[in-house]
């Protein structure tokens, strides 16, 4: 075990087990209160850099609610996570920073057992975090766009449409991605203009319609049945969903980027959900 992965995992389980509650060392920035998406951007960086405070200062010690499913419920389990890894072999980018009521939400650019793009999400309780959400998939290096899957504007703007912005594009994804209303398709966007970060799926509206086309042509099963969670932060919004790919179980986060009342691009990851005899907590992917 590397010493990186033992300094976490010793504060982890020190915290866990002997419920030690110890005053915040780096909650403030020369006096002034750390939004909660500052906290999650520390703790995710600690990840690489061995950092103990963020974990000591901004989780719940007696109370981490785990739904990454690979990972056993609690501080124990995140500890045990860290534990497993080889020394020096985790980088973190966080991309994009968002936060919304109680819960602050990441774009992140992993090297975590293999380079990886992910969403995570904290929940907030009284400033701690008492639970965690995150959707992994493998990273494919260009699109067919030429973009990658993470590259991109990053600047918040808009706050004041957040609402507006939610509403949006969950009316978005229930009319065309769950309820298939093609007809509709049209109305959410810029004429043909969509900026597109699938792996699989070309740049603009016709770009994609034509995936949808080729994935029914090749009998291949895309579902969106069932809208968890839906996010945002002015201008960007994460809509959590549950459905199917290939006629497997799949978990989609959707990152949109709202532009004049218009979808302008896209960014996702899908995550096939295992069978629940391999789930090492019960807490459920949603």
């Amino acid at each position: 075990m590397g010493k990186q992965s033992l300094r976490i995992a010793s504060v982890l389980t020190l915290a866990a087990v002997a419920g030690i509650a110890v005053q915040p060392a780096s909650a403030d920035v020369k006096g002034a209160k750390m939004e909660n998406k500052e906290k999650v951007v520390a703790l995710l960086n600690s990840l690489e850099n061995g950092d103990p405070a963020p974990v000591r200062d901004y989780i719940n010690p007696t109370k981490y609610i785990q739904h990454n499913l690979a990972v056993a419920d609690g501080l124990q389990g995140l500890g045990a996570l860290m534990a497993q890894l080889p020394k020096g072999s985790t980088k973190v980018r966080v991309v994009r920073a968002f936060q919304d009521g109680d819960f602050a939400f990441t774009h992140v650019e992993y090297e975590f057992f293999g380079p990886k793009i992910g969403f995570d999400i904290f929940r907030f309780e009284n400033g701690k975090i008492v639970e965690h959400w995150d959707n992994l998939q493998e990273t494919v290096a260009k699109t067919p766009g030429g973009h990658t899957m993470i590259d991109g504007p990053t600047e918040i703007r808009d706050r004041g449409m957040t609402e507006a912005n939610k509403t949006l594009v969950n009316s978005f994804v229930t009319d065309i991605l769950v309820n298939r209303k093609m007809d509709k398709l049209a109305g959410y966007f810029d004429g043909d203009n969509y900026i597109q970060h699938n792996p699989h799926v070309p740049d603009k509206v016709s770009g994609f319609r034509s995936a949808l086309a080729a994935l029914a042509d090749k009998g291949i099963t895309l579902k969106f049945a069932k809208i968890h969670r839906v996010l945002g932060e002015g201008n960007f919004v994460l809509v959590v969903s549950e459905g199917a790919f290939a006629d497997k179980p799949t978990a989609f986060y959707d990152l949109f980027r709202v532009e004049k009342g218009r979808i302008a691009e896209h960014w996702d990851t899908m995550e096939t959900i295992p069978d629940a005899k391999e789930w090492r907590n019960s807490n459920g992917k949603f």
